[in-house]
């Protein structure tokens, strides 16, 4: 093959290498002469040039050589070659590369930010169970709302499932740009976790009690008289079941995990408080406010005890509103007026000469305090003197003169005496009867006996004396004023009075009338009677050493007649045996039964009935009760005290 060097340039513009590059420098390029191949060509084809191998080209069209055919190609034939060479190559490394990392774990794999691409799956876990499973045993960080906590996972039931973390891995991907992409990324695949749901639950309660909490609306207080703002707060409520899941899914990475929470939001803002702070609460702590009354005297509200007065409640719009405790504010004037009012008297009905008479009414004159205060807001704001005058108003009683003379009280309508209580009792009865003398009951109104009365402590005079204490003898402070309830109870009874409330002892007391008695106990069981007539009627008591009168005035309209029906199924007391001492009072004992009674009212005039009303009664027995000390626990004979006061007390467990 002959290479020969060209010396002139091409005169039909046909150079080959200016054809390849027109750009290339214009000097000699050697031809290399091809011999001539004959390619055959099937038929219809496009005739392929031939090329003559070793042939000299004819002289008038220039020689034929290698180059003039690489010249004649395409452009695009070179890249094409280049690609393919790349493409050859690149599934050489891609075979290389997935027969490799069949068995591996593929790469930028992460677990809770540990790397294991790469890593054989035996080698990914002994990594995984060195760096991540510390930390099932450490606390965790978290946070709901503005409160911050920490669980440790062990402890909340939480701990990782080997097995099925690695099965997240997943298999090698064959798609080779994902394949390429593995080289310059990560996949954080993170943790499976086994949970015991209920040790979950106890943790995020504990997390929950701690984050909770009711909004604290902005608010302004008194302290004595200096004023205290109260910042807005909203409040937040814990998502557990979100919360237990954003724990189960966040703990491994080892950062704080966010646990969601409802805000409650509040309707007062920072600038409702501070309004409310300089428009009101500042000038009314600033000075005292003064109400002047008659001749001279002065009420003061001082300027400390403006709290007790002053307070806002949210307006709806974000601020305050301020209200007014008038009642409040008349507790503590009312008392430096006092000596300037007059107080109404109601009419009484004296007995003291033997018939009744009115004693007049007395009217009073009062300070009006809700229209002395009605000028308080502005009184509270005003820069110069707070003073403003009482104002007095005529207050009438309750039962005028007039009132007392038409309630008709003319003459005893019934009467009841009961006696042999001890000396003890009979402090106790004497005192309570003091207190119900000459109540008046207007026709239609109920009377209570311990609503008269109220409390019946030491405080009041009351002693010691005997109870039923949980089926046994006892004492207790105001033991035996259930005398005076039976009393008065057989008054009203014969009186005609509707029985409202009524309790008749757990135990029969031989000195009461079987199935006609009550007791009572101080705040728990009452005696209570309505008067049904169009008169009224005035209690009247009348106490000895040795018993006790109800007396009731009014008008006779009924007779009352009391039938006592037989006693029939007895039972036997059982023996109660206690330790000699202050709380064991000895009885004898006594049978139980039942009876009844049935009250037949009549008219005075006519004498017709008017009803006829049975009540059944069952009495418990009455434990025989011995106390007994160490030296004579053999003995049974027991030893009965004074059948007084001791069992005159209530069926339901405790009475006086």
């Amino acid at each position: 093959m002959a290479v020969v060097p060209s010396e002139s340039p091409d005169p039909a513009g046909t150079n080959p290498v200016a054809d390849l590059d027109a750009d290339a420098p214009t000097e000699a390029i050697p031809t290399v002469a091809i011999p001539t191949v004959g390619i055959p060509r099937a038929s219809g084809a496009v005739p392929e040039p031939t090329v003559n191998v070793g042939a000299e080209p004819p002289g008038d069209t220039g020689q034929a050589t290698l180059v003039d055919a690489a010249a004649k190609r395409p452009r695009w034939v070179k890249y094409a070659a280049i690609a393919g060479g790349v493409v050859a190559a690149g599934a050489i490394l891609y075979t290389v590369d997935w027969v490799a990392s069949g068995d591996r774990v593929p790469r930028g794999v992460t677990v809770a930010g540990v790397g294991i691409g790469g890593a054989s799956p035996a080698d990914a876990e002994e990594v995984l169970r060195a760096e991540v499973g510390p930390r099932v045993d450490s606390p965790v960080p978290v946070r709901a709302g503005t409160t911050d906590g920490s669980v440790v996972p062990a402890e909340a039931g939480v701990t990782i499932d080997w097995q099925a973390t690695l099965d997240r891995v997943g298999d090698q991907p064959i798609n080779p740009f994902t394949r390429l992409a593995s080289l310059f990324t990560t996949r954080e695949i993170g943790v499976a976790s086994t949970v015991d749901d209920a040790a979950l639950s106890t943790a995020i309660a504990g997390v929950q009690g701690e984050s909770d909490r009711a909004p604290r609306e902005g608010d302004v207080v008194f302290g004595g008289a200096n004023v205290v703002p109260v910042a807005p707060e909203a409040g937040q409520n814990l998502r557990v079941d979100e919360a237990k899941d954003a724990f189960v899914d966040e703990w491994f990475f080892g950062g704080v995990v966010d646990l969601p929470v409802d805000v409650v939001e509040v309707t007062v803002t920072q600038s409702g408080v501070d309004a409310a702070v300089r428009d009101v609460a500042t000038p009314a702590a600033a000075s005292d406010v003064v109400v002047t009354g008659k001749d001279g005297a002065a009420a003061t509200l001082p300027r400390d005890q403006i709290g007790a007065v002053l307070s806002f409640v949210p307006d709806g719009e974000g601020g305050l509103s301020p209200q007014y405790n008038l009642e409040a504010a008349t507790e503590i004037l009312a008392p430096q007026l006092a000596s300037t009012e007059t107080e109404p008297k109601d009419a009484q009905i004296s007995l003291a000469s033997g018939s009744p008479q009115v004693v007049p009414s007395v009217s009073g004159e009062e300070v009006q305090w809700l229209e002395t205060l009605e000028p308080l807001p502005a009184l509270l704001v005003a820069p110069e003197a707070r003073t403003t005058p009482a104002i007095y108003e005529s207050a009438e009683p309750e039962l005028t003169t007039e009132g007392a003379e038409a309630l008709g009280i003319r003459e005893v309508i019934s009467e009841y005496t009961t006696g042999g209580f001890s000396w003890a009792s009979g402090v106790n009865i004497r005192l309570a009867a003091s207190e119900i003398d000459g109540a008046i009951v207007k026709p239609g109104e109920t009377f209570s006996l311990n609503g008269y009365t109220g409390p019946r402590g030491a405080a009041e005079g009351y002693i010691d004396s005997g109870i039923i204490n949980y089926g046994r003898p006892d004492t207790a402070i105001g033991g035996g004023i259930s005398q005076l309830a039976t009393t008065l109870y057989n008054a009203a009874y014969f009186a005609g009075m509707e029985d409202v409330e009524h309790t008749e002892h757990s135990y029969y007391i031989s000195r009461y009338p079987a199935a006609r008695e009550a007791t009572v106990f101080d705040g728990v069981i009452d005696l209570k009677f309505r008067n049904t007539a169009d008169t009224g009627v005035v209690i009247q008591t009348i106490g000895t050493n040795s018993d006790i009168t109800v007396r009731l005035w009014g008008t006779k309209t009924v007779n009352v007649q009391s039938v006592t029906g037989d006693r029939t199924n007895f039972t036997s007391p059982n023996t109660i045996t206690l330790p000699e001492g202050p709380d064991c009072v000895p009885s004898g004992g006594g049978q139980g039964f039942t009876t009844s009674d049935t009250r037949i009212i009549t008219d005075a005039k006519t004498g017709a009935q008017i009803s006829s009303n049975t009540r059944t009664v069952r009495y418990d027995p009455i434990p025989i009760v011995n106390c007994v000390s160490e030296e004579d626990e053999e003995k049974d004979e027991p030893k009965p005290k004074d059948d007084d006061d001791e069992r005159d007390q209530p069926r339901p467990r405790r009475g006086g």
